[in-house]
C-alpha cells in the first residue's frame, strides 16, 4: 500500500505549483531543462526517422493516424513509467540495470555505425509487411502495434536518460513530456541540424554513456555536481563543433 501511495504522491506533484515556481526561478533547473531538450531533441530526431520509415507503406491518410495512436500510447506509458520509476530508482540494483542499459545503447550505436550500409537498405524497404504483427492484426493495426512497441522502447531510453540527469521528480516529469513532443513536434528541426552537423548524433550517444556512468557511481553515493555536469556537456559539444570544422576542412581540401 505504501508503494501505491508513493506513486500517487509522485503524480500529485504535477499540480504542486509551489514546486514549479521554485523550478522556474532556479538557474540550475533551467540548465537541467536545457540538457533534457538537447538530449531529447537529438535522440528523437533519429527515433522520428525510424517511425516515419515504419509507416511509409501505409496510404498517406493512414500514416498520421498510426503515428497519432503511437503518440497517445507513448504518453500513457511515460506517465506510468515516471510514477513507478521514481519509486524503483531508489533501489540500487535498478540504478545498475538502468546504467547498464544506457551504456549498451551507446555502445550499440557505435557498433551499428559500422553497419550503415545494411541500415540504409532496411530504411529503403521500410517495415516487413509479412511480419507476425501484420499477419495477426492486418496492415493498419499491425503497423499501429509495431509503432506502439517502438514508442515504448524509445520511452524507456528517454525516461532512463532523465533519471541519469537527475532524480528530482520535476526533471522526470519535464523529460517524459518533452520526449514525446520532440519526437512528434520538432524532430524535423533536429534532423536538419544533424544533416548539417552529423557529429551531433555521436555526441548525443557520448553523453548517454556519461549519463550511464553518472547513474552508476550514484549507487556508491558519489554524486556529480550540476556545475561539473554542465561543463562536461559544454566541452562535449564544443569538441563536436571542432571535429565538424576539421572534417569539413578535410573534405574541402580533398575536393580541391
Amino acid at each position: 500500500m505504501s508503494v501505491l501511495q508513493g506513486i500517487l504522491d509522485t503524480y500529485a506533484q504535477f499540480f504542486n505549483w509551489e514546486m514549479w515556481g521554485e523550478v522556474l526561478t532556479d538557474p540550475v533547473s533551467w540548465g537541467l531543462i536545457g540538457t533534457l531538450v538537447i538530449l531529447e531533441g537529438l535522440l528523437s530526431a533519429d527515433n522520428a526517422l525510424v517511425l516515419a520509415v515504419m509507416v511509409k507503406h501505409l496510404p498517406p491518410e493512414q500514416r498520421k493516424k498510426a503515428l497519432f495512436y503511437g503518440l497517445l500510447g507513448a504518453y500513457i506509458f511515460r506517465f506510468i513509467a515516471i510514477g513507478v520509476g521514481v519509486f524503483l530508482i531508489k533501489l540500487w540494483w535498478v540504478k545498475i540495470l538502468g546504467a547498464a542499459y544506457l551504456a549498451w545503447l551507446s555502445i550499440k550505436y557505435f557498433m551499428d555505425k559500422r553497419k550503415s550500409a545494411q541500415n540504409e537498405e532496411e530504411e529503403e524497404h521500410g517495415m516487413n509487411q509479412t511480419g507476425l504483427l501484420i499477419r495477426l492484426f492486418g496492415t493498419f493495426w499491425g503497423t499501429v502495434v509495431a509503432v506502439e512497441i517502438m514508442d515504448i522502447a524509445f520511452s524507456v531510453d528517454s525516461v532512463l536518460a532523465a533519471f541519469g540527469v537527475s532524480e528530482q521528480v520535476w526533471v522526470l516529469l519535464v523529460g517524459g513530456m518533452l520526449g514525446v513532443l520532440m519526437m512528434r513536434g520538432v524532430a524535423g528541426v533536429f534532423l536538419k541540424l544533424i544533416d548539417r552537423i552529423p557529429e551531433l548524433e555521436t555526441s548525443a550517444y557520448i553523453l548517454i554513456l556519461l549519463i550511464a556512468a553518472k547513474m552508476f557511481v550514484a549507487v556508491f553515493d558519489i554524486h556529480v555536481p550540476h556545475a561539473a555536469f554542465f561543463i562536461i556537456i559544454l566541452l562535449t559539444f564544443g569538441a563536436t563543433f571542432v571535429v565538424h570544422y576539421r572534417n569539413k576542412k578535410k573534405e574541402v581540401s580533398k575536393e580541391s
